[in-house]
């Protein structure tokens, strides 16, 4: 042993272990919801009192979870379980006796009860038994984030080689909604060299990470993790943030703090507003989105969409329209950009300009902060 090779045990360990951990958070997270499927496809089969809810059993199950403080357990979710049941039966076989005994006792076990599951699910009717992956290995190479996007393709066949190929090149989850996007499936059926095609595809693929997968919104719900505390934020951002924060509120005119790195849903995909006030006089939430590098067309469009939903899904009656902050800072200046989406009335949109911070104010603001945290150098 000398020096060198205590760094390589010290760094095989930590990447190991580091491996192993992110596996076993995975298993477990893909497990939970494939049983949650299971117990919903067995009470639809078999539960006692299944006729007094009928179609109403996935919104009455969601409103009693959630009232015994779950999280992910709404109608829509509950359906994504139950058609990741049904899509990969044959997970059921990883499930040892010894994992029921961890289950308290009342609650029926899949060793026990007699779920007419057939062992090879729809998935695989039109499969072929060489293309069809063991269940173990499902388990310890995707994330259920990867199964979503599985469970999105209808074809069997087409299901099978993301599979594949999702495993063999190690995709995060971005890379294979990315690699669905560009039709790889159909380019391959066409390519008249499929190996060369599959190099090219996974030579720029994004690699699934520990960093990434903790990152997944599926993963840090389940081990109760807060969204500040796995976004990716550089301490230049996080500081001003900070700051920003602070300064806002200091000004008055109304501001009410009410989140901060606050999670969206918009389709199956999940966004993060950097700060989310409530302004009393205006009766309207503010957001404020940070970027740290010059104005980009793109930020403002990313804050109006933030802001269109925030007017569909979080508007109270007696609310003005929401209205967004950009914030953009650059060497030595700062550019402040309002997203004032859908207002056409002039005087409605002075009356907003006249409440919200001075421009100036924040400008300058930012630029001092900006060199502070800087060390003093804004270049």
């Amino acid at each position: 042993m000398n020096f060198d090779r205590l760094v390589q045990a010290v760094e095989e360990v930590y990447r190991r272990l580091e491996s192993e951990a992110l596996k076993a958070v995975n298993r477990g997270l893909t497990l939970r919801n494939w049983l949650i499927g299971f117990y919903i496809v067995a009470y639809e089969q078999d539960g006692s009192d299944r006729a007094a809810y009928g179609e109403r059993l996935l919104d009455s199950l969601a409103g009693r979870l959630h009232v015994e403080g779950l999280v992910r357990v709404d109608p829509r979710e509950l359906r994504r379980y139950r058609q990741f049941c049904l899509s990969y039966p044959q997970i059921r076989e990883t499930l040892s006796p010894e994992f029921w005994k961890l289950l308290r006792p009342g609650v029926p076990d899949l060793t026990a009860a007699a779920i007419p599951l057939p062992r090879k699910g729809k998935i695989r009717e039109t499969v072929s038994p060489g293309l069809a992956i063991p269940a173990d290995t499902l388990l310890d190479s995707l994330s259920f984030s990867h199964f979503v996007e599985l469970l999105s393709l209808a074809a069997p066949l087409k299901r099978a080689f993301y599979e594949i190929e999702c495993i063999k090149g190690g995709w995060s989850v971005r890379e294979l909604k990315r690699q669905i996007a560009s039709l790889y499936y159909e380019r391959s059926g066409l390519s008249h060299n499929k190996s060369e095609l599959s190099r090219l595809a996974n030579e720029a693929a994004e690699i699934s990470t520990p960093a990434l997968a903790i990152r997944d919104p599926y993963v840090f719900e389940f081990l109760g993790l807060r969204p500040r505390e796995v976004t990716s934020e550089s301490t230049l951002e996080e500081g001003l943030l900070d700051k920003l924060q602070d300064f806002l509120l200091e000004l008055g005119r109304g501001f009410c703090f009410e989140a901060r790195q606050r999670r969206i849903l918009m389709g199956d995909e999940h966004f993060f507003v950097d700060l989310v006030f409530y302004q009393r006089i205006l009766k309207c939430h503010v957001l404020v989105e940070l970027k740290v590098d010059g104005f980009r067309h793109e930020y403002l469009g990313q804050l109006n969409t933030y802001v269109n939903w925030y007017r569909e899904h979080e508007m109270a009656e007696g609310d003005s329209p929401p209205v967004g902050i950009l914030l953009c800072t650059e060497k030595n200046h700062a550019l402040v950009r309002y997203a004032l989406a859908g207002m056409d009335n002039r005087l409605f949109v002075s009356k907003y300009e006249l409440q919200l911070p001075d421009e100036a104010k924040i400008r300058a603001f930012l630029e001092a902060q900006y060199r502070e945290l800087r060390g003093g150098d804004a270049s």
